[in-house]
């Protein structure tokens, strides 16, 4: 018998920003590494002592629910737990140290850019990095990413946390889509009904000035969704009507450590109920419902995709899958399935999606850059993250205009825009080839 192939060596991984994302990285990263997926968290930074003990407490929970497992059954051998990683309280003092080979950027979304920035500079260009959505809060943020990667020779893996994709059921919409179940995507209407926002450190994310705005903040997740949908078909212009109506109104904040005075604001404006309409070229559109003071419902997302053969809809949280086909079904009688993702290991906040997309990462780190078959979409990149953040800029500012359109090349350009959909239109592509092999 030949010798079994060497286990490669651990993936280190850093997590920079240790609030409410940060923790749920860490959580995943540790289901991980228990799977035997060969990764290592090895360094843990934020400059907010709270956030720090959070990940300490998190780190703690889950080796002292690993050892009970293990106590359960009958290894009393099992070994006690690691010790936390080194913490720092700065960028630059984990950039100074090193001993990484993956940087988490989990830290709020204004300063994603000057922490992605300085991290480029410090780091080594093979350095792969995970950054949070949205990937920036402006346009001109986002393209300045794009450019100093490009600039600097990056060859590490860049990947925009839109994690939506891997929702089990919305996975499987994706996939059948992809593979002409519906025949071409004619519409898809997207509704998130759910809490308000959490909280989350000075509650910066209840304002505009530090979020970048509910349609960029929350919805990026959602626009590059409806992209991957409709791919290879563009998003052309967008309309929006939202306001804020209930949430945050009587709430003060003092400004988040690092904000100008120049951006305080200490009564709440962000929004808390949109409807959103994106066209795709003349006969295809996309359709956006966010209320996030409608926590009392069934489903909190409801994923509907038409096309000219059929129709598919994926129910949240339940992963329910609904689906039918003109000409053998009926309204009141379709087929409908659970779909579980047998690859995730931890649901955590967002379905399992969290877990799959680390999968998924890693698989793009030790492949090279390139992603494995489970990807939906491949890498997702700084440039997808850039149109994305762009049709949330595009949206905040049909509000801003009384819900008049607006085309999303008075931000981007079309070239900005095939940048941002060719990882999506090559999947779509390749699906539908196959699908008819």
């Amino acid at each position: 018998m030949g010798a079994s192939p060497p286990t490669p060596a651990a993936v280190r991984y850093a997590i920079l920003g240790t609030g409410l994302m940060g923790v749920e990285h860490l959580r995943n990263l540790l289901t991980l590494a228990d799977d035997g997926a060969g990764v290592a968290v090895t360094a843990l930074a934020d400059p907010e002592p709270s956030s720090l003990a959070a990940a300490a407490a998190a780190w703690a929970d889950h080796h002292a629910a690993a050892a009970a497992a293990a106590a359960r059954g009958g290894d009393r051998a099992a070994t006690p737990p690691p010790p936390l990683p080194p913490t720092y309280a700065s960028g630059a003092a984990l950039y100074a140290a090193g001993g990484f080979d993956v940087l988490v950027v989990a830290s709020p979304n204004w300063t994603h850019a000057a922490v992605v920035a300085a991290a480029m500079a410090a780091l080594p260009p093979t350095t792969h990095l995970l950054v949070e959505k949205p990937l920036c809060t402006t346009v001109g943020d986002c393209r300045a990413m794009v450019a100093d990667a490009k600039a600097r020779g990056w060859t590490g893996v860049l990947w925009n946390a839109l994690e939506y994709r891997y929702m089990p059921a919305v996975a499987e919409v994706l996939r059948r889509c992809w593979g002409g179940a519906v025949g071409g995507v004619v519409m898809a209407a997207l509704r998130e009904h759910r809490f308000p926002f959490l909280e989350k450190v000075g509650g910066w994310n209840r304002f505009n000035c530090w979020s970048g705005g509910t349609l960029v903040e929350k919805c990026c997740h959602f626009f590059n969704l409806l992209n991957l949908l409709h791919a290879p078909a563009r998003p052309t212009t967008i309309m929006a009507s939202a306001s804020q109506s209930v949430n945050h109104l009587d709430e003060s904040h003092p400004t988040p450590p690092g904000v100008g005075t120049d951006a305080l604001t200490s009564t709440p404006d962000i929004l808390d109920n949109a409807l959103v309409i994106i066209n795709y070229g003349p006969s295809a559109r996309a359709s956006l419902d966010l209320c996030m003071f409608a926590d009392a419902s069934a489903h909190q997302e409801e994923l509907s995709v038409v096309g000219g053969r059929g129709k598919l809809e994926a129910l949240l949280p339940q992963n329910t899958l609904r689906s039918g086909v003109r000409g053998v079904h009926a309204v009141g009688a379709v087929a409908t399935e659970r779909v579980v993702d047998p690859v995730v290991k931890f649901d955590g906040y967002h379905y399992g999606s969290s877990y799959r997309q680390h999968v998924e990462f890693l698989a793009a780190v030790r492949g090279g850059g390139v992603a494995g078959p489970g990807a939906l979409g491949g890498v997702v990149g700084f440039s997808e993250g850039l149109l994305a953040v762009a049709m949330g800029v595009a949206a905040q500012e049909s509000v801003r205009r009384g819900g008049a359109p607006v085309a999303l090349t008075e931000f981007v350009s079309e070239v900005e825009v095939e940048a941002g959909m060719a990882a999506s239109a090559r999947a779509a592509q390749a699906a539908a080839a196959a699908a008819t092999q």
